[in-house]
């Protein structure tokens, strides 16, 4: 066996290898070139990190998204972490099952919680019931959450998502898996690169600030190379999808409200989703929604209202869902694909006054639907750093607090991605030394391509 390394460069496209990343460039060089990846469909972090692994399409392994509607508890879950909602083996399953002394390190990929991989480390948050968020991270074997934050400090979660994300988050994860080679040495390890993907979503792609970070990722992921390389581990370079300019939100909830298809409940003034009892909803996850509807003989008729909606490319029922690989009991009862300027926004308000306290938080899990917004401080707000920072120091006092800092603005957000077609110079990225593949690739072929590079041809 070979010992294999496959870095997760998220947001990296062929049209940013042209300039500002000249390690990255040379590396597709050394492997034959860039390859490209057709994203199965959504084109989104968790469904194509399940494609990857498992060989397989969302309709098999049943991630249909970042999250979705559970019919069983009538609830919106985003985020979820445990490996059990993966329907399909993934590559280090086959990989032990054809070879016992084969071992795997999973440094932050998703679903990392409770799975078969022999080390792994995810970000998972305390949130004692003060109201506050600590930064932690959940580890295989268990003492390595000590280790790693003795060695490397406290993850900075806070640098991983929200306004202030930024490289420091994805340096801690590189030296992490640094270290975990180093006391493990695992025939696999899997790591989670995800900085470029924010700075492309606030800022949008061609950009000064996306050229700039761009140089970033390119260090971090030579640093890698060459640590990976000396220790003689092969290493793979992956994205996940390719992010578009985009220029218009659009609140496919509000569209369902406007035909008294939304179920909302009233709390202190604020209006809160019923999703069990809406009609019709839509959980909003980047430029793919999947909407949910209550009875089946609705169905026509919502199908129809949102073939309707401006910005929307096409709307996708049961028997076009199995066609594209993506029909699955998880799966709305129709979807909906952006056109490629455009993106879903969950917002199901009229008036910025009734919207639910959450949405002016950076609170993944609580939101029914992906926000980008997060990314934000709320520029309408005059000194709002140092409110933030005043209400921070109260907290560490004991004192709770809303940390209502982030915009409700859609309009900010200036990259996306989701569609599985997208425009050329836009694709998934696979770099890896393999004459077998072709110059593009199904994403489902990088579990082979892993196990090529582990057994050989």
């Amino acid at each position: 066996m070979h010992r294999v390394a496959v870095l997760n460069v998220v947001g990296l496209s062929p049209s940013l290898l042209g300039s500002g990343a000249p390690k990255l460039r040379d590396f597709a060089r050394s492997v034959g070139g860039v390859r490209t990846m057709v994203a199965p469909l959504p084109a989104v972090t968790c469904s194509a990190q399940a494609t990857m692994l498992t060989g397989v399409d969302p309709a098999t392994h049943g991630i249909v998204g970042n999250g979705w509607f559970d019919r069983s508890l009538n609830e919106v879950h985003f985020w979820k972490q445990s490996a059990a909602l993966v329907q399909a083996p993934r590559v280090w399953d086959e990989a032990r099952s054809r070879d016992e002394a084969f071992t795997s390190a999973n440094a932050f990929w998703w679903y990392a919680m409770h799975g078969s991989t022999d080390v792994t480390v995810t970000p998972r948050p305390q949130y004692p019931a003060d109201g506050r968020k600590i930064p932690d991270v959940w580890t295989v074997p268990a003492g390595l959450r000590d280790t790693l934050q003795d060695e490397l400090g406290s993850f900075p979660l806070f640098n991983f998502w929200g306004p202030k994300a930024s490289i420091e988050s994805t340096d801690w994860i590189a030296r992490a898996a640094m270290q975990i080679e180093e006391r493990f040495a695992p025939t696999l390890q899997t790591v989670y690169l995800p900085h470029l993907d924010y700075v492309l979503q606030k800022h949008g792609p061609g950009t000064r600030e996306a050229q700039q970070e761009l140089r970033e990722i390119d260090r971090v992921v030579d640093v890698l190379h060459a640590f990976f390389a000396a220790r003689g581990v092969r290493v793979m370079v992956v994205s996940e999808y390719g992010i578009a300019s985009v220029s218009r939100a659009i609140c496919l909830n509000r569209e369902l409200r406007k035909d008294d298809l939304l179920s909302l409940r009233e709390e202190r003034g604020t209006e809160l989703l019923d999703a069990g009892q809406s009609d019709a909803f839509a959980v909003c996850d980047h430029q793919i929604a999947h909407i949910y509807v209550r009875r089946a003989k609705d169905i026509g008729r919502v199908s129809h209202l949102l073939e309707r909606v401006s910005g929307v490319d096409s709307v996708l029922d049961r028997a076009a869902q199995d066609a594209l690989g993506i029909g699955h009991e998880r799966s709305g009862d129709l979807v909906c694909i952006a056109e490629p300027d455009a993106w879903f926004a969950y917002p199901w308000w009229l008036d910025d006054a009734h919207a639910p306290d959450f949405a002016r938080t950076v609170d993944i899990h609580r939101k029914p639907g992906y926000d980008p917004c997060e990314l934000f401080m709320d520029p309408t707000r005059p000194l709002l750093g140092l409110r933030t920072a005043a209400k921070l120091a109260l907290r560490t006092l004991g004192m709770r607090n809303l940390l209502d800092v982030v915009p409700l603005d859609p309009s900010l957000v200036r990259g996306s991605h989701g569609r599985s077609s997208v425009a050329r110079g836009l694709e998934p990225i696979l770099l890896c030394d393999d004459d077998r593949l072709d110059a593009q690739v199904p994403m489902r072929c990088v579990k082979d391509a892993i196990l090529r590079q582990v057994f050989g041809s």
